[in-house]
């Protein structure tokens, strides 16, 4: 007796997603939960401050940071490309250069503050505008510096020669983790210094 095509299929092991890529989809979707949260008070309390210095008054379009965060999308993605086809002083290269940027970016955020809060007197609870500032803005640094940290390490990895093109998928879901930092920011970008500006 033959056994129908369907009940054939159902015998067949079946092919599951990747765990790691399940477990960061996951991840990124309460994460955007959180920012959507933080842009959200940011948006409601645009101009609500009743004292202290004003967005207008002393924020400066990151031009610079956003440039470098945004090229580390595509010096990752090539970075990803490089490990598939197992080329790894590629990959190492390429990597480094996403962490590179990502510091730079980290770095202009940081001097960004700096000026903020010793030259123009914002500080996180001078006003409505410095709590959500720094909150919204904070929250995105806080996970560009996770993402270093996580870049950092796999860089240390592949610079002792752990990593070959076997591990491709598990840094394409740590890159995921990296694409979506770097989304967030086009979305607080917009926001902060466009919008709220």
């Amino acid at each position: 007796m033959a056994i129908p095509v369907v009940a054939q299929h159902l015998e067949e092991p079946g092919h599951l997603p990747n765990k790691g890529k399940v477990g960061m989809i996951c991840l990124i979707i309460g994460e955007s939960a959180i920012f959507s949260i933080f842009v959200l008070a940011y948006l409601f309390y645009i101009g609500k401050s009743q004292w202290g210095p004003q967005p207008k008054e002393v924020l400066e379009v990151p031009i610079l940071n956003t440039v470098c965060l945004l090229s580390s999308s595509l010096t990752i993605w090539l970075s990803e490309r490089a490990i598939e086809h197992n080329l790894l002083m590629t990959f190492t290269a390429w990597l480094g250069v996403t962490i590179a940027l990502g510091s730079i970016f980290l770095v202009g955020t940081g001097w960004e503050w700096y000026k903020l809060i010793y030259h123009d007197g914002l500080a996180l609870q001078t006003n409505l505008f410095g709590t959500t500032f720094y909150s919204l803005v904070g929250l995105h640094a806080s996970h560009v510096i996770i993402g270093l940290i996580m870049l950092i390490t796999l860089w240390l990895f592949a610079m002792t020669g752990h990593v070959s093109g076997k591990n491709s998928e598990r840094i394409q879901t740590l890159a995921l983790y990296w694409h979506f930092v770097d989304a967030v920011w086009v979305v607080v970008f917009a926001v902060v210094y466009v919008i709220g500006r």
